[in-house]
C-alpha cells in the first residue's frame, strides 16, 4: 500500500456514457444518503419512496398536480439558466416571479374596460414585462459600474415578497373573505384554459415552447452566440467588439421575463387569485433545477417535473408522519451530489504504484 498512489487528471473529453450514466448514478447515491435520516426516524426508506413515486406519477390527481407544480418550476428554471449561461448570477427570480404576479393581477382588476380576451393578453404582456424590468433594474449597475447583480438580485426578493404581503393583507384584501389575506379572485372568463378536459392549464404548453424557443436562441442566434462567447471570455467578446453591457440587461431582461411568466401563469392558471408567499420557494427552486440540468432549457423541462414530483409525493407521505421537509432535503442532497458528480466527471482518478529508483531495493523487496 507504501507504494500506492492516486492522482486526479482531467479529462480531455467526458463520454457520453458517462455524461448520461452520471447523474443519474449520483441521484441514487443522494437517495440513498437521505435513507439514512428517514431510518433514523422511524420509517422504511423503501416504502416512503415507493410511496411518493407513485402518488406523484402514478395517480391520476396526483400526476395533475405535479405538472401544475412543475409549470412555475419549469419557467423560473428557464429564466435562472438563461443568467447562468453568461455567468450573471440571477438570484431575483423569487421576487420577479411575485413582481409578474401583483403587475398582471393589478392590471385585470383595476384596469380599464375591454374585452376579456384582449384583457388576458394585456396582463400576460404586463406580467412579463414587469419581471423583466424588475430583473433589469439589477442588471444596471452590474452593466454600468460592474457592481454584483448576485446581492442586489438577492435582496431585490424582500422587496417583491413584502410589498405582495402588503398587498394581500392591505388595499387588495378580499373583504368577504372571511378576514384571510387574499385577494379577491379574477373573472373565470379569464382563466388559462385547461388541456383535454384536465384540471392542467395551458401553461404547461407555454413553458415547453419557451425551452424550445431558448434552446434555439443559443444554438442558432447571434445574440445566443455572443453570450457563449462573453461567458467563455469577456477579453475575447471585448476584442470582437461585442457589446458586453446591452448582452448583460438582454439576458437579465429574458431572464425576469421568464420568471414574471411564472407569476403571471400562476394567477390565472392555479390561484386565480393573490396570495401571500404566492412564489413559494419556486424561484429559489429554479437555481436548484438550473444546476441540475446544466443549464439547458430542454433537461429543465424533465428536471422541473422531478422536482415537482418530490414535492407532490412528500405531501402524500406527511399522513404516515413523515415530515414535509423530506422534499427540501431531498432536493438539496440531489444538488449536492450531482455537482459531486460533476468533478468525477470531468477528472479521472488514476491509481498506480510508485517505481523505486533503487534496484537494489527493489530486489531486497
Amino acid at each position: 500500500m507504501g507504494n500506492m498512489y492516486f492522482r486526479l487528471e482531467k479529462r480531455i473529453r467526458t463520454p457520453l456514457a458517462i455524461r448520461i450514466l452520471n447523474p443519474v448514478v449520483f441521484i441514487v447515491l443522494a437517495m440513498g444518503f437521505c435513507g439514512i435520516f428517514i431510518t433514523l426516524a422511524g420509517f422504511e426508506p423503501v416504502k416512503v419512496y415507493a410511496k411518493m413515486i407513485k402518488t406523484a406519477f402514478f395517480t391520476s390527481k396526483g400526476l395533475t398536480q405535479t405538472i401544475l407544480y412543475s409549470i412555475p418550476l419549469m419557467l423560473c428554471g428557464l429564466g435562472v439558466s438563461i443568467s447562468f449561461k453568461m455567468n450573471l448570477n440571477n438570484l431575483g427570480a423569487e421576487g420577479q416571479y411575485a413582481v409578474g404576479a401583483i403587475a398582471s393581477f393589478g392590471f385585470v382588476i383595476y384596469g380599464p374596460s375591454m374585452p376579456l380576451s384582449i384583457k388576458l393578453i394585456l396582463a400576460i404582456l404586463i406580467g412579463i414585462a414587469a419581471g423583466c424590468l424588475w430583473s433589469v433594474l439589477a442588471a444596471i449597475p452590474k452593466a454600468l459600474w460592474n457592481v454584483n447583480e448576485t446581492i442586489i438580485s438577492l435582496m431585490m426578493n424582500y422587496i417583491a415578497l413584502l410589498f405582495l404581503d402588503y398587498l394581500c393583507r392591505g388595499p387588495w384584501m378580499n373583504n368577504e373573505g372571511l378576514n384571510l389575506p387574499y385577494s379577491a379572485s379574477i373573472n373565470k372568463m379569464l382563466y388559462l384554459p385547461n388541456l383535454f378536459g384536465t384540471e392542467i392549464n395551458s401553461g404547461i404548453i407555454i413553458a415547453i415552447i419557451s425551452a424550445i424557443v431558448i434552446y434555439w436562441f443559443f444554438k442558432k442566434t447571434t445574440s445566443g452566440y455572443q453570450i457563449s462567447v462573453i461567458k467563455n471570455s469577456l477579453s475575447a467578446a471585448r476584442y470582437a467588439g461585442m457589446n458586453i453591457k446591452k448582452n448583460i440587461l438582454l439576458v437579465m431582461g429574458i431572464s425576469g421575463a421568464l420568471a414574471g411568466m411564472a407569476g403571471v401563469v400562476k394567477i390565472f392558471g392555479i390561484t386565480h387569485r393573490l396570495q401571500p408567499s404566492l412564489p413559494g420557494g419556486a424561484g429559489f427552486t429554479g437555481i436548484i433545477i438550473a444546476y441540475l440540468s446544466k443549464f439547458n432549457p430542454l433537461i429543465v423541462i424533465v428536471v422541473s417535473f422531478f422536482i415537482a414530483g418530490l414535492n407532490t409525493g412528500s405531501y402524500s407521505v406527511q399522513i404516515s408522519g413523515v415530515p414535509s421537509q423530506i422534499a427540501t432535503m431531498i432536493q438539496g442532497a440531489i444538488l449536492v451530489f450531482v455537482l459531486a458528480g460533476e468533478f468525477f466527471a470531468r477528472n479521472k482518478i488514476i491509481v498506480g504504484r510508485r517505481v523505486s529508483a533503487d534496484p537494489l531495493k527493489e530486489g531486497e523487496a
